[in-house]
């Protein structure tokens, strides 16, 4: 090859390179934005603590007020049968056992709201984890357990993937959330 096309190839490679570095500039630059637009997200997410208060109170009040006013139609049946009849025989003992039922309905009502707000924190804890991984390829299985994310709900995505069904997961999941509280 002579000098002058050895200085042609030379210089074209140089171009070339010259070229490529600053498209990957470039890339370099446009992946730092996303990922600065992502970061805050992805850590609000981490760092999430499910329903605010306003929202818990929110579900509370009407999962409370739901129960309340069945047993209170009850109640008035009852009373509205005692005035009808003119016989009080009994309703202090209905009454006596509706206040149990109530009461209980209302502790598993509370039961249930708290499973709730857990669950609603891990999920998007879970999200910000998947972001996480699918961002920056982390581990979240690691990163999940050094935040003390229980390891049952670590592997749901891949066991639903591989599983027999979503069923059999969301109730794997149902019982490890459960066992946080009992």
């Amino acid at each position: 090859m002579s000098r002058g096309a050895q200085q042609q190839v030379q210089q074209e490679s140089q171009q070339q390179l010259a070229s490529q570095n600053q498209l990957i500039s470039q890339t370099d630059q446009e992946s730092q934005q996303e990922l600065g637009v992502l970061t805050p997200a992805i850590e609000n997410l981490l760092n999430s603590p499910g329903y605010t208060p306003a929202q818990q109170s929110a579900i509370e009040q009407q999962g409370m007020g739901a129960a309340q006013a069945a047993y209170g139609a009850q109640e008035e049946t009852a009373a509205n049968r005692v005035a009808t009849t003119n016989n009080a025989a009994g309703y202090d003992a209905l009454q006596a056992e509706l206040g149990q039922e109530q009461a209980q309905t209302l502790s598993n009502q509370a039961q249930s709201d708290q499973i709730a707000f857990a669950n609603e924190q891990i999920n998007q804890q879970m999200a910000g984890l998947n972001a996480l991984e699918n961002t920056y390829n982390i581990n979240t299985n690691l990163l999940g357990r050094a935040m003390g994310v229980p390891s049952q709900l670590l592997n749901v995505q891949e066991q639903a993937s591989k599983g027999p069904g979503v069923g059999t997961v969301l109730g794997d999941v149902g019982l490890g959330v459960g066992s946080l509280f009992g």
